[in-house]
């Protein structure tokens, strides 16, 4: 039986999970915000906005009505903004059909309430969390446009739907697997972009792979400390929607958040950064709340609240190097509890 999905958000990665789907066999209406961006997407089979060099499959087609999207699909798939995205599903709460699963592309903890996105999701919809799945991996969209292979994590309490939504986006090029922890795997592809953010500084400023691998590294132990803290389970952090997405996101000129920080990094303001990287890198406003989250919790994250010092309180970026390096030394291993 052909998979009806409804796509919210026309960005590149909404666009390249549509493709995505639409190779595996689904019918994809992509709901886009802008009416000349969606009659261009229609014309053309292109989004000439994110990523004009792939044709999409006949099986996708765009709209602006968000309810046109929703119409007889029993998927619905986020790909909208974190920040934006509790506004937006409030004004389409009434459009979904009772049975609706949820997929969340969104990596990012929302600011003020310190929700996961699948929390975000829940709450607005009324979705049980047996509907609300996350799918969350190393999966930069222009190579997934391309057909490279690549792999990802559908995370959702319940195996079944993890399974129903493996099966919907599984191709010859997407490897999809299940993993019910959902929380693992959503603070992995949050914490993740705010690491990204710190190597693309230390990139920008010329410092070296040493330095690249020592962040990437404890960064991974951040996100693994909060996560632990918030009931994950650590060998998610060692999966791909812990390393896996950490490495792409940290090492790849195509990740935005990386982006943004190398800017930072050769001396441009957080506004000057935003500007010139052109589409969200969404670590900028969600390290503040993950900062919020290690505070609330007890978890020591100090790169992740050098990153907030950075972008939130105009800290120079050679001096969050020297407080990150002048921290008192400590041990690697894991401390026994008491």
């Amino acid at each position: 039986m052909t998979r009806r999905v409804a796509v919210y958000g026309a960005g590149s990665w909404g666009t390249a999970f549509s493709l995505v789907l639409a190779d595996a066999g689904c019918e994809v209406t992509l709901w886009g915000r802008r009416a000349a961006l969606v009659e261009a997407i229609n014309e053309t089979c292109s989004n000439p906005d994110y990523l004009p060099q792939v044709k999409l499959p006949q099986g996708v087609r765009a709209t602006t009505d968000p309810a046109d999207a929703a119409r007889d699909a029993d998927v619905a798939v986020l790909a909208v903004s974190a920040q934006h995205a509790r506004g937006l599903l409030q004004d389409w709460a009434e459009q979904w059909q009772p049975d609706t699963v949820f997929v969340s592309l969104m990596k990012g903890v929302e600011l003020g309430s310190g929700k996961l996105m699948s929390e975000v999701v829940a709450e607005t919809t009324g979705a049980p969390p047996r509907r609300v799945a996350v799918v969350s991996g190393p999966n930069l969209a222009a190579e997934i446009v391309d057909r490279k292979p690549a792999a990802s994590v559908v995370a959702c309490v319940d195996e079944s739907t993890a399974a129903a939504i493996q099966t919907a986006c599984h191709t010859p090029y997407f490897r999809p697997y299940t993993n019910t922890d959902v929380v693992g795997c959503e603070l992995g592809g949050s914490v993740k972009n705010v690491i990204a953010l710190a190597v693309g500084v230390t990139d920008g400023m010329g410092l070296g792979d040493n330095t690249k691998a020592a962040l990437v590294t404890r960064g991974l132990a951040e996100a693994t400390r909060l996560g632990v803290a918030m009931g994950a389970d650590p060998l998610t952090f060692a999966g791909l929607a812990g390393m896996g997405d950490l490495i792409a996101t940290c090492s790849s000129a195509l990740s935005r958040n990386h982006t943004f920080g190398a800017h930072l990094g050769r001396g441009l303001s957080v506004e000057e950064a935003r500007a010139a990287t052109t589409q969200t890198a969404e670590g900028v406003a969600s390290c503040k709340a993950i900062q919020g989250l290690a505070e609330r919790h007890g978890v020591d994250m100090p790169i992740t609240r050098a990153v907030v010092d950075m972008i939130h309180s105009g800290r120079a970026a050679e001096r969050a190097v020297e407080d990150l390096m002048s921290r008192a030394p400590t041990s690697e291993a894991p401390r026994p509890k008491d």
